[in-house]
């Protein structure tokens, strides 16, 4: 649950870029172009006819062509690999029917494409420059910025300001109307827990800026390179299609966590989350050190941990009355560590209800429990007890978002079992300022410091159980603030988010291709 202190800020506006439906067409622009050269060579008496009626038959065959580009075949959010060879060098796609082929020269599957099925406009996806073939000659054309847009789209800062202030609608090929932002993710398989994931940061200003503008991208990383293009595509407003497909990111992320995090599987969105924040930082060149990446200057602030072993504590009348360290004990351990994210513990599940098993739902009731209330964890007095130790926890440094890990899943045998306490929170002013120590000299610096809710992971239905056979790598998953699921709504659960626009001041919830 990513939450933001208030901020106000006034941007300039600018237009991302141009409608390609508006584009003029290439064929005519390019033979206006050329009665244009008829013309003023027969009034000069050029000496180069030849060289003129080259270009203009050139120029015709290019117009002809390039009508036969079809946008609507066009999907380039998928891996860039050869449909015949399998090769992901020197890919180039066919813009008439929207598949790969590696090459352009003679014998190259690209270039037998061209001849055997009648296709004459490819685009190399890592360069982006538009041939003709089998002629082989280079197309430099307005009209076809659109595609180029689509394959590797790009925001200059001006845009990137606007993005928080800008409400407008726009339509896709088909004329089905998407917000810039807000758009679906396809659902490969399992993929639900990293697309919530994705969706969330993409939300987060700084990250998001940070994506949407980072340069030298061939100096990056993969992860980072495919992270950067996942999100520049959910916010660009010129979509072929209302939808976006994170799949290359995903097959990276499996190589990359080897096969930690797959797609074939159930995962746990929250496991997934602080994995992918821990590798952007280090791929984005971060340290140990306080702001090295944007990652830390966004999420990270700091916890002061007050630890003692349980037998060193102050002696309890019954075991039912609350563990109190003993500061006079020199068994007693204080340290200072930085932290991403807060873990929220909900109160037990309650094995009976006061109703005498009666299921009407006038009496049956659902725990409740504030936000304000989990958060207490962190004032500094409360002790919970942790492997052996008594600890206690104290927030001393606050970062510009913060967020909360509910934990709701815990195993039980072999089975996963989800806690349905309901969790009452404010969308606004959230006094986390209040967790702060009050007996210091100087008082910190965001002692008053309320945060907004910008985004809610949440997890419907019930908890999927793993395959025996398979190893999972966590037992337990998130949800970030409410329970909104009906617990019998369905047998296997899936992740949504919800996020906020401050541009309309309204909420989205996004689940998948919704």
């Amino acid at each position: 649950m990513p939450l933001t202190r208030k901020r106000h800020a006034v941007y300039d506006n600018e237009d991302t870029s141009n409608d390609h439906r508006n584009a003029p067409s290439p064929a005519k622009s390019r033979r206006i172009d050329a009665s244009a050269t008829i013309e003023n060579e027969d009034l000069s008496g050029s000496e180069h006819d030849g060289d003129s009626d080259s270009e203009i038959a050139s120029a015709r065959i290019e117009g002809i062509y390039l009508d036969t580009v079809n946008r609507a075949n066009l999907d380039f959010d998928f891996e860039h690999i050869c449909s015949v060879s399998l090769s992901t060098n020197n890919v180039y796609a066919c813009l008439v029917c929207g598949k790969f082929y590696q090459g352009r020269g003679k014998q190259t599957h690209a270039y037998l494409h061209s001849i055997n099925d009648d296709h004459h406009v490819f685009v190399n996806l890592q360069t982006l420059r538009i041939y003709v073939l089998p002629d082989n000659y280079e197309v430099e054309e307005r009209s076809l910025n659109d595609i180029k847009a689509a394959i590797r789209p790009s925001f200059t800062s001006a845009q990137v300001e606007r993005l928080d202030l800008a409400c407008e609608y726009t339509r896709d090929l088909s004329g089905k109307p998407y917000l810039a932002g807000f758009v679906g993710l396809n659902r490969v398989k399992h993929n639900d827990y990293m697309n919530v994931v994705f969706q969330a940061l993409a939300h987060v200003s700084p990250i998001r800026d940070t994506l949407l503008t980072l340069s030298d991208m061939d100096k990056q990383t993969p992860l980072v390179q495919r992270l950067c293009g996942l999100v520049r595509k959910i916010w660009h407003p010129r979509l072929f299609k209302a939808h976006v497909s994170p799949h290359e990111l995903v097959q990276e992320i499996g190589v990359r966590s080897k096969r930690r995090f797959r797609f074939d599987i159930p995962g746990d969105a929250f496991d997934f989350l602080t994995w992918l924040l821990n590798t952007v930082h280090i791929d984005l060149g971060g340290t140990r050190k306080r702001n090295s990446s944007v990652v830390y200057r966004t999420f990270q602030g700091e916890l002061q941990i007050t630890a003692q072993p349980l037998e060193d504590t102050k002696s309890r009348p019954s075991k039912n009355d609350p563990i109190e360290i003993d500061s006079q004990n020199t068994s007693t351990k204080v340290s200072k560590t930085p932290f991403l994210t807060l873990s929220l513990d909900l109160p037990p599940k309650p094995l009976f209800t006061d109703d005498g098993g009666n299921d009407d739902d006038e009496k049956s009731t659902i725990p409740q429990v504030a936000l304000v209330t989990l958060l207490q964890r962190y004032n500094g007095s409360t002790v919970a007890e942790w492997k052996g130790e008594a600890r206690s926890y104290q927030l001393l440094a606050l970062p510009k978002y913060i967020i909360c890990h509910i934990r709701r899943f815990s195993k039980s045998g072999l089975a996963i079992e989800k806690n349905p306490t309901v969790v009452n929170y404010p969308i606004r002013n959230v006094p986390f300022g209040d967790l702060l120590p009050k007996d210091m000299t100087v008082p910190p610096k965001d002692s008053n410091a309320t945060y907004d809710l910008i985004s809610n992971i949440c997890h419907d239905g019930q908890p999927e159980q793993p395959p025996q056979d398979l190893n999972h790598h966590s037992d337990r998953s998130t949800q970030s603030a409410v329970y909104t699921a009906d617990e019998s709504s369905s047998a296997d659960g899936r992740y949504l988010v919800y996020t906020h626009n401050p541009a309309d001041d309204k909420w989205y919830m996004m689940r998948d291709l919704q």
